[in-house]
């Protein structure tokens, strides 16, 4: 049973989707954009953008001119990739033939979903050569500019990932997401270590600032939150969160933002595992959310605004704003955007209140309770030597009377003891006594017999 039915957080469907109506998922980190609008809103290079506030008339741009521009502007930017790639403005591709092309093509259609080992054997083999050496001199150029802006660094990488899956655009579109993927764990694994938390941005500064507010709030308990958590009767054993901040806090050590993102969605899977544990009524999203933003402030996961950066500048877009691991990477952005502005309203407590708990001066309900088992533990605990002490004053007369009882059995036979030998005395006395009588009777008689005798032989002599 829950302690608390009331949803703290609340952010509908709508408000998750992009504010462009592109029907993708949006994001605080874009602006409420999904990451495709952002990136054609605040790329600053190219031709001026098309205005898409109705004119003057109050006829809004045609789609077909907005889509004409956006064309020219994908042109452009995979020409640039292949200048880097190549070092030329007209890159003389390696030959390949049809046949080759055909072989190829069915051996990556073959490919299990989920096999990277199985990819990188396909991309290593002959036949893909001309794949392989895209990906090799794109490494190598990106590693020999690393200093770029990461914001440049991030939009030849995704202009590397168009540019590639336009190999592909005979697949159905599920298995191009899934070559992609691996595409983007071999490219995001050797450039990790130059790109992500990049010395152009700020995102060190930002990711101390979120640890700090994270460990100010250290304070909120998932009732301030609404989070549907266990009474505590209710017989779980430690924190049902336990392995979604487990998962979150995982997040750093990955390299791959596909990696990185499987961590987002294994988090938020515990969270509804977690939130299901002993309730009777589904979880919905006001209750994940909560639930999100409670692991997030349990787990202050390390790096965290570099991590989310990340996973935005160079993992694959279709991953972020569509789907399973879209909706859970939108709910991440919310649930620290959430934590970032707080207040004492948004936790059902006065401005006083959250000034008083933010400034060390009051103590959430939580730990009085946790003070009052404490203090109910003290109170057993000298009950318990009470009693003891009892016990051993029953045992210590016990033992006295025991003493005493003691002294009295040795005393009796003691006294046994001295009428014992008084009597066995007086019966020695008595026995030497007849002795002597018997002796002196014996005598008399030895003495008669010898009288007898001498009066015998005198006669014979008469």
């Amino acid at each position: 049973m829950w302690t608390d039915k009331q949803r703290g957080i609340r952010v509908s469907q709508e408000q998750l989707l992009c504010k462009n109506s592109c029907g993708y998922y949006g994001n605080p980190a874009w602006q409420g954009f999904c990451s495709k609008c952002w990136r054609e809103k605040s790329r600053p290079s190219g031709p001026p953008r098309e205005d898409t506030r109705p004119s003057s008339d109050g006829v809004p741009p045609t789609f077909s001119k907005f889509e004409e521009k956006k064309n020219i502007e994908k042109g452009r930017r995979i020409n640039t990739v292949r200048r880097l790639f190549w070092g030329g403005s007209s890159p003389t591709k390696p030959q390949e033939s049809s046949e080759s092309h055909a072989e190829v093509l069915k051996a990556f259609q073959n490919l299990e979903p989920g096999d990277f080992t199985g990819f990188l054997k396909i991309l290593r083999s002959p036949l893909s050569q001309r794949l392989q050496s895209r990906c090799t001199a794109f490494l190598n150029t990106m590693e020999a500019y690393h200093d770029l802006p990461v914001q440049k660094q991030s939009d030849l990488v995704q202009d590397f990932y168009q540019s590639f899956s336009e190999y592909f655009k005979s697949f159905p579109e599920a298995q191009v997401t899934q070559i992609m993927e691996h595409v983007e764990k071999l490219i995001m694994t050797r450039l990790h270590k130059w790109v992500f938390c990049h010395d152009s941005c700020d995102d060190e500064q930002k990711d101390l600032a979120l640890q700090r507010r994270i460990r100010s709030l250290n304070w909120v308990t998932p009732q301030m939150l609404g989070v549907p958590f266990p009474h505590e009767k209710t017989p779980v054993t430690g924190d049902p969160f336990l392995p979604a901040i487990t998962a979150i806090i995982e997040m750093d050590a990955k390299r791959a933002p596909q990696d990185k993102l499987t961590c987002v969605s294994k988090c938020s899977q515990h969270v509804f595992e977690a939130l299901s544990t002993s309730n009777s009524e589904p979880a919905n999203a006001d209750d994940f959310l909560s639930g999100l933003v409670y692991v997030v402030l349990k787990a202050n996961p390390p790096r965290l605004h570099s991590n989310m950066q990340y996973m935005i500048r160079f993992g694959l877009p279709h991953s972020l704003m569509a789907g399973e691991s879209g909706y859970y990477f939108t709910n991440l952005s919310c649930a620290v955007a959430f934590i970032e502005k707080v207040d004492g309203p948004a936790l059902s407590l006065s401005p006083e209140e959250f000034e008083g708990y933010m400034l060390g001066q009051r103590a959430p309900a939580v730990l009085t309770r946790r003070q009052q088992v404490a203090n109910d533990t003290q109170h057993l605990l000298a009950e318990l030597q009470g009693r003891q002490e009892k016990l051993h004053q029953e045992v210590d007369a016990l033992n006295s009377q025991l003493q005493k009882w003691v002294q009295a059995v040795h005393s009796q036979v003691d006294e046994a003891a001295t009428s014992f030998s008084r009597v066995q005395k007086t019966i020695t006395t008595q026995s030497e006594t007849s002795q002597g009588v018997s002796s002196s009777a014996q005598d008399a008689s030895q003495q008669e017999d010898v009288e007898e005798q001498s009066t015998l032989v005198l006669d014979d002599q008469h």
